[in-house]
């Protein structure tokens, strides 16, 4: 009977070691359990944000190596139809696995579109795209090249405005008008003495019809038909006619530059501006690589986009207009100075001037006729330079004397000469090399409002989507979702996905 007792004691004390090894066991289990199902939401998460964001705009990608995810709607972000997406992606991992999950509810915490930070999102995936694709020692090469371009066309620049705003011709005018005056008064007092019989035909005088106050006629004055050249159109001048001008237009108001953009959620707070001037060197590259320019026009939209981003307007006609103008200043402050360093060029220039002035009988006003004619001769040199680099040619930066292609004596027939007299110098700047250094000088913001501009235009019109725009492009989001676990337990998980 004790025995039987002894044994009744062992099995209870057993059962109790037992009941707390199961209830061990048990909840190991159930952790375990919930820790799968954690890890299978996560998963969901994963997978539904992956798929999410390989849904990528492929026109953005292949057109111009942009990530972004096209939110569509018109005015305002789709985020219902993009979280349906979402959705649709999540729920066939969630029902993988003996796992009992329901999806409750869930939402995007926050996201970044591609035009946040003014677009400071974009110029960082442009500019990372042309390291990637140039390489460091291509970045070092491409910043070398172009730093000494940048100081000697800002040079060029500075000059050929003080020449323009010198008033050079306007002295010129000034010392003519003297000239006829005095000249006038001169022959008025001749006509009076020969009236009062003052002097005779043989007196020291002369014939008071020898002194007319004009320019000697073997003496060909160019400056009267620069002054006509310039008054033309500047595109008509420079632009070949073989050619022709693009007549391609569109709205400002439309684009990114002249609308109020959408802007992310929480996530733009945390966009770093990258204002290093290697970078703003490696943006300028990109626009000139992906889109179109005068000598290489864009398939769709406006076709000289990069000068609409030089000079903003509405038209190609305009925005070349105004590149041309740009063009037409830099070489025009380049030649002036290569004229002033000339000394055989300036000889004849003076020899020039003083036979125009001594023909208007005003030698004191050669040194003014002088600097009117280096004025004219710099720039009909320079509507041929600019012809050249629209026409396809090479133009050197400075310019040697081999490398000059208008004579003074071809001056007066300039319009004869547009494209008989260039030339192309075959080691000197294109008309590319000419757009990225005026690429440089030109603000950063400019650029990458107007940039966005293009790629906008092109989209619309060659993919045929009228109502793409690139604030409703995004980059980054988090996402979150409250997800019950085997009718127990409620998960709330969030995660974060960006194109990186």
């Amino acid at each position: 009977m004790a025995g039987n007792v002894k044994k009744g004691s062992i099995t209870i004390f057993l059962a109790l070691i037992l009941s707390l090894v199961l209830s061990l066991v048990c909840a190991s289990i159930e952790s375990v359990r919930m820790a799968a199902a954690r890890t299978q939401i996560l998963n969901s998460m994963d997978i539904g944000l992956y798929s999410l964001f390989g849904q990528y705009d492929r026109t953005l990608l292949e057109d111009y190596e942009l990530f972004a995810l096209y939110a569509g709607g018109k005015e305002e972000l789709d985020m219902a139809s993009v979280y349906d997406d979402f959705q649709t992606y999540m729920k066939p991992v969630l029902k993988q696995n003996s796992q009992k999950l329901e999806l409750l509810q869930g939402g995007f915490n926050g996201y970044q579109l591609l035009s946040d930070g003014k677009g400071e999102i974009f110029y960082q995936q442009a500019v990372q795209y042309m390291r990637e694709t140039l390489g460091s020692q291509g970045v070092q090469t491409l910043l070398g090249k172009l730093k000494d371009q940048e100081k000697k066309t800002e040079d060029a620049e500075k000059k050929g405005e003080q020449a323009e705003n010198k008033g050079t011709l306007d002295s010129y005018d000034s010392a003519i008008t003297d000239a006829a005056q005095k000249s006038e008064e001169a022959k008025k007092e001749q006509e009076q003495q020969k009236k009062q019989g003052d002097f005779s035909d043989a007196g020291n005088g002369g014939n008071g019809d020898d002194f007319t106050g004009g320019v000697d006629e073997s003496v060909e004055n160019p400056i009267p038909i620069i002054r006509r050249v310039r008054k033309m159109g500047l595109l008509d001048l420079v632009v070949p006619s073989e050619r022709g001008i693009s007549d391609a237009v569109t709205d400002r108001k439309s684009l990114t530059s002249g609308r109020k953009l959408q802007t992310g959620l929480m996530l733009d707070t945390d966009i770093r501006s990258d204002n290093s001037y290697t970078s703003g060197i490696l943006f300028g590259q990109y626009l000139l690589k992906k889109l179109g320019n005068y000598r290489r026009p864009a398939a769709a939209g406006l076709n000289y986009q990069v000068e609409y981003i030089l000079g903003g307007k509405n038209s190609d006609r305009e925005n070349l207009k105004s590149v041309a103008g740009k063009l037409l200043v830099i070489r025009q402050g380049v030649n002036m100075a290569y004229l002033l360093s000339d000394g055989g060029k300036r000889i004849q220039v003076e020899t020039l001037a003083l036979a125009i002035a001594s023909g208007f009988l005003i030698p004191p006003a050669a040194a003014v006729i002088e600097a009117a004619l280096i004025f004219c001769w710099a720039f009909a040199e320079s509507i041929l330079d600019v012809r050249e680099l629209f026409a396809g040619g090479h133009v050197p930066l400075i310019k040697n004397s081999s490398d000059w292609q208008l004579s003074l004596s071809n001056l007066p027939n300039i319009l004869d000469k547009l494209d008989s007299s260039r030339k192309d110098a075959g080691n000197g700047m294109s008309y590319e090399d000419y757009l990225q250094v005026l690429l440089m000088a030109k603000g950063k913001q400019d650029k990458v409002l107007r940039g966005m501009d293009m790629i906008e235009c092109s989209v619309r019109e060659k993919g045929k989507r009228p109502g793409f725009q690139m604030d409703h492009c995004i980059t980054a989001m988090e996402a979150s979702a409250d997800v019950k676990a085997n009718r127990r337990k409620i998960f709330t998980v969030t995660r974060q996905y960006a194109y990186e």
